[in-house]
């Protein structure tokens, strides 16, 4: 099994050093991070020896010649990796002269932190190309599922890595959190059993979503997935949409043409907003399900066909049962297995996420080539925010501040609609003895969150934010930790140093070991 690493990073750009850092802690490394080589050298030269250094040489070179050409040769030219711009010919041939052969060309990918820890003998990185610095620069598969590190505003309460798996040239699936990934568990337990599936949920959570990701695990991958949504057309339209007509059916029909059904024989059909038919066309469509046959309009044959069906609604559907607007038995038809997708304010740990890979996805003339960041207060807001046309919703939002490009302007936005709804952003003040009194309970209740926030935030930066050790020092769960580390809104101390940091984090390893034991402190 591979060692875990410790990485010292000497990167001044903020985005490409949090990148790094994300990648390297989510396969478990310990990082530490600085932006100079005056830094670097005041942790080398206090007793740190890293198995990586990781060093950016497009700035370091340019603003410290002399330091940089010094911290290449601090370290064993095998451990060290540097960054440079293409056609840097001055940083790659310094680099060169001092032995070192690991040269990286920005952006900065995933598959080039893999091969920095694979010639180190570190853990395998989750697979999959990705850059921070670049957020147009794309080198994924549209077909392979991948991880995907937080992007660098949503650290606090984020987990490790979030799975994507990209559905077509514009749709992918992201689960982060508990619920989501339980579906993504449900979806794969469906891929050899060809059931007709309910999938429930608000509008905008993403339910054809779902509908492909679950097509695409099926047996039927290799033929169509049609759609139809069912509240955009009236009755008689919807029967000719669904079943097909001959010529002559009706005024208009002057073709025979096929319906959904036939259309997507062998392969899956997808009832979009199900809820909004008429209870005539529901006996109709219980027919085809039972019995997998029905007849054109106009029609006397009857035609047999091989549909999975998926159904989709955003009505509360037991209420529209009990009010007779929808068919019992139609639902239990439908429902063989129901999949409830849950609103974005239930999953707010997939914001961050949600809103990066919206970036990433945005069109090139949308952003003309610059890069989008996402500040950490805008970021604070979106996750405050409830959201309640979920993903779409947050969609339009981050499609209209990239063409704004007036972040400022975002938040304002966004701040209002939290304070609108009677929601607030976290901001944690002392007590004011002016003002009157909401009772001991709430100031117990107040202190011990105060008290509490501080402890984690020390327990933190001594750590240098490695939240899965932190968490073992802390006997708390890593589940409970970013929880907590999303609720106090919590960051890294802006005016720690990272010498300071590195000492009170061998301290904090120290004090855990004589705690707990050689196995825990390592982990």
């Amino acid at each position: 099994m591979r060692s875990l690493l410790l990485v010292l990073t000497v990167i001044e750009d903020a985005t490409t050093r949090t990148f790094a850092r994300n990648v390297l802690e989510g396969a478990g490394h310990r990082v530490v991070e600085t932006s100079g080589s005056v830094q670097a050298h005041s942790l080398l030269s206090n007793g740190l020896d890293p198995d990586i250094l990781l060093c950016d040489g497009s700035t370091q070179s340019i603003s410290e010649p002399a330091s940089f050409r010094r911290l290449l040769t601090s370290v064993p030219a095998h451990r060290v990796s540097v960054i440079c711009r293409a056609g840097d010919q001055q940083v790659r041939n310094e680099a060169v002269q001092c032995g070192v052969s690991q040269l990286i060309t920005k952006p900065v990918t995933r598959n080039d932190l893999e091969s920095i820890v694979d010639l180190a003998g570190g853990p395998v990185i989750d697979r999959g190309r990705e850059s921070f610095a670049e957020p147009g620069h794309d080198g994924d598969s549209l077909s392979e599922p991948r991880r995907c590190a937080p992007p660098p505003a949503a650290l606090a309460g984020a987990p490790t890595v979030a799975h994507i798996e990209q559905l077509d040239a514009e749709n992918f699936f992201l689960a982060a959190s508990p619920q989501m990934l339980e579906i993504h568990r449900q979806v794969k337990l469906l891929a050899d059993i060809d059931v007709n599936v309910l999938i429930l949920g608000e509008s905008g959570t993403g339910k054809e979503v779902i509908a492909q990701l679950i097509h695409k695990n099926s047996r039927r991958a290799k033929e169509r997935l049609l759609k139809v949504n069912c509240a955009a057309l009236p009755a008689e339209l919807l029967e000719s949409e669904l079943f097909g007509h001959r010529q002559g059916a009706f005024t208009g029909a002057i073709n025979d043409r096929p319906g959904k059904f036939e259309q997507a024989n062998r392969g899956t059909l997808l009832l979009d907003e199900i809820g909004e038919i008429g209870v005539q066309m529901q006996a109709k469509l219980l027919h085809v399900l039972q019995d997998g046959q029905f007849a054109r309009l106009g029609a006397q044959e009857v035609t047999k066909v091989d549909v999975r069906v998926l159904a989709a609604t955003n009505i509360q559907i037991e209420d529209a049962i009990l009010a007779r607007t929808f068919r019992e038995d139609l639902y239990y038809r439908l429902s063989v297995f129901t999949i409830k997708v849950p609103p974005l304010r239930e999953r707010r740990e997939e914001i961050p996420y949600l809103i990066e890979q919206i970036i990433r996805r945005a069109p090139a003339e949308m952003t003309r080539g610059s890069e989008i960041v996402f500040p950490a207060r805008l970021m604070d807001a979106a996750l405050a925010y409830d959201w309640r046309g979920n993903v779409r919703e947050l969609r339009n939002f981050v499609t209209r501040a990239i063409i704004m490009r007036d972040p400022d302007a975002a938040t304002r936005e966004l701040e209002e609609k939290v304070a609108a709804s009677g929601g607030t952003i976290a901001e944690h003040r002392p007590i004011d003895p002016s003002l009157p009194c909401a009772g001991i309970r709430s100031i117990v209740r107040d202190v011990k969150d105060r008290t509490e926030t501080q402890m984690i935030q020390d327990a933190l930066d001594a750590f240098g934010w490695n939240r899965r050790r932190t968490a073992q020092y802390l006997n708390l769960s890593y589940r409970a930790l970013l929880y907590k580390i999303q609720q106090y809104r919590l960051r890294p101390s802006p005016a720690a140093d990272p010498l300071q940091l590195f000492q009170r984090g061998r301290f904090a390893r120290q004090s855990a070991l004589q705690r707990t034991g050689p196995e825990v402190a390592r982990s």
